[in-house]
């Protein structure tokens, strides 16, 4: 059974581990999107609302797709006062529980109130808001159900390591995924 935990651990760290590395080059079109905007603007005093749009939406796109990878990373927000200094156990069981009474259901909450208001989007094929936008806003829809497909699966790989070391079986946790060592808040020069 903890050779299984072990194994969808490792399927779900690589699922975004690759979307997070694939979305992370939608960084560079945002800037030459953005880059080409401002030229286009201030030299040739013209303006292209689609181009506008693409920018923003390219942004949304990458922080949406890319949150299960900063999951991941451990780039998340957390309270560092309490968590750094912890132990290994201590820190298993506090993700363990932030998982499953938090993380999970909140997920929960935003794919189901989220899957309605995407499936409108795709009926109507929705686009811009904004006159001669960008088509395809349902498209973009779509990336609030893939942030929370891939931060509750992260969610669901942190909560099989926490099992895992709970259960004295972290050397079935993949090396760059372990809890760091404690350390302290004030480290001494």
């Amino acid at each position: 059974m903890l050779s299984l935990l072990a194994g969808l651990l490792r399927l779900i760290n690589g699922i975004n581990r690759w979307v997070g590395k694939t979305f992370s080059w939608l960084s560079l079109g945002i800037v030459l999107v953005c880059f080409s905007v401002v030229v286009e603007r201030y030299m040739f005093g013209n303006t292209r609302l689609w181009a506008q749009d693409l920018y923003v939406w390219l942004n949304g796109a990458m922080f949406t797709a890319m949150a299960g990878f900063a999951l991941l990373r451990g780039d998340h927000v957390r309270v560092d006062i309490f968590y750094r200094p912890a132990s290994v156990r201590t820190k298993a069981i506090a993700d363990l529980i932030g998982v499953v009474v938090f993380l999970l259901p909140f997920m929960t909450v935003v794919y189901m109130f989220s899957l309605g208001f995407v499936q409108r989007a795709w009926r109507l094929y929705e686009p811009s808001a904004n006159a001669g936008g960008m088509p395809g806003l349902f498209i973009l829809k779509t990336f609030i159900l893939a942030f929370a497909v891939l931060v509750g699966l992260q969610g669901l790989s942190m909560a099989f390591r926490s099992i895992l070391v709970l259960a004295n079986r972290e050397d079935l946790v993949p090396e760059d995924f372990r809890y760091p060592a404690s350390k302290p808040l004030i480290e001494e020069p």
